[in-house]
């Protein structure tokens, strides 16, 4: 059963990369009475663990989201950012964002001269404000915002901001409160920084050291109108990674994941993605090497303040987890 109100808490937390503390708290109290043992790393990531003497299996969602960081304020109180992740000029204007702390603000734009191209130089976040006071004391140089925007649902889909990666996290959670009888050694981890470079999995990979290793992130569809040729659709089940900008999933990976998801009779589908990377990227190259896959939650609207996934796709994702946990 998608648990609905978990997931809206995990969209709604406020996380852009480097500032991942609330998101880590909300997640921590979430395991906390699943986990053999749970630690922090120095860099940030959430790491709990499944005591085993079998192989080791890392299993990796970032629980960073993309955002923007403030790079000027001005006493009128508009505000000039720069991304904090992939983001996309064109498609910024007239959004809502919010602050930690809870202020807000709209994203505008100057005027553009004939011809001249959207950039975000060309954007400014305006605060609602004409105090300079206020300004002054609530926004200062470095402060980070992320989308503001509600979470919906239909009766198979859901709307949201970051679904990338909260509903991976939604899965390592979900998996971990049902992790296997076994005697691996599995760990968990809810990584950071992976919008700037996957900068968490890559420490955690190497102080992991696993036999094997599964990222757990969304990936593109082709089943709407926007251009993108791929065979990943909605409701087609858990989306078993091919091939990415950052990893050829390992053969044998591969077919591990493909043979439980046929033994378990999981809905499954292939993907190869044209762009874009995973966790699991700096991961399979860490040491001396870690045979590495990934498993993929079909997404609509990526990097957008309303990112859409099906419940469906999420529970098969749980299922081919906790099967391989259990491998």
């Amino acid at each position: 059963m998608f648990n609905s109100e978990l997931m809206k808490r995990l969209s709604d937390c406020f996380g852009p990369s480097g500032r991942e503390k609330m998101i880590r708290e909300l997640i921590m109290d979430e395991i906390k009475d699943f986990a053999d043992e749970i630690t922090i790393d120095p860099l940030g990531n959430l790491i709990a663990r499944k005591k085993g003497k079998g192989k080791k299996i890392l299993f990796s969602a970032h629980m960073d989201q993309i955002g923007l960081m403030v790079t000027h304020v001005d006493e009128k109180g508009f505000l000039r950012f720069a991304n904090v992740g992939g983001l996309n000029a064109k498609e910024l204007q007239g959004l809502r964002m919010v602050f930690a702390d809870g202020h807000e603000g709209v994203i505008c734009c100057e005027e553009l001269k004939e011809n001249e191209k959207l950039t975000t130089s060309k954007l400014f976040l305006d605060v609602a404000s004409c105090d300079k006071e206020f300004i002054k004391e609530n926004f200062r140089l470095g402060d980070m915002c992320v989308f503001k925007s509600d979470y919906y649902e239909t009766d198979d889909c859901v709307i949201c901001k970051a679904a990338d990666d909260r509903v991976g996290c939604y899965i390592l959670i979900e998996a971990l409160k049902n992790h296997p009888s076994t005697d691996n050694d599995v760990y968990y981890v809810f990584s950071v920084q992976e919008e700037v470079g996957c900068r968490g999995a890559k420490t955690a990979g190497y102080s992991i050291d696993p036999d094997l290793a599964v990222a757990v992130d969304v990936t593109a569809t082709g089943d709407s109108p926007d251009g993108i040729k791929m065979d990943v659709k909605l409701g087609g089940g858990a989306a078993i990674k091919l091939k990415d900008n950052s990893l050829i999933t390992h053969p044998h990976v591969k077919d591990l994941l493909t043979d439980l998801a046929e033994k378990n009779k999981i809905r499954y589908q292939y993907e190869i993605l044209e762009f874009g990377g995973t966790d699991a990227g700096p991961i399979h190259t860490s040491r001396e090497g870690v045979p590495s896959g990934v498993i993929s939650i079909p997404t609509r609207n990526l990097h957008t303040s309303g990112e859409i996934f099906n419940k469906n796709d999420v529970e098969e994702c749980i299922k081919l987890l906790i099967a391989t946990a259990g491998e």
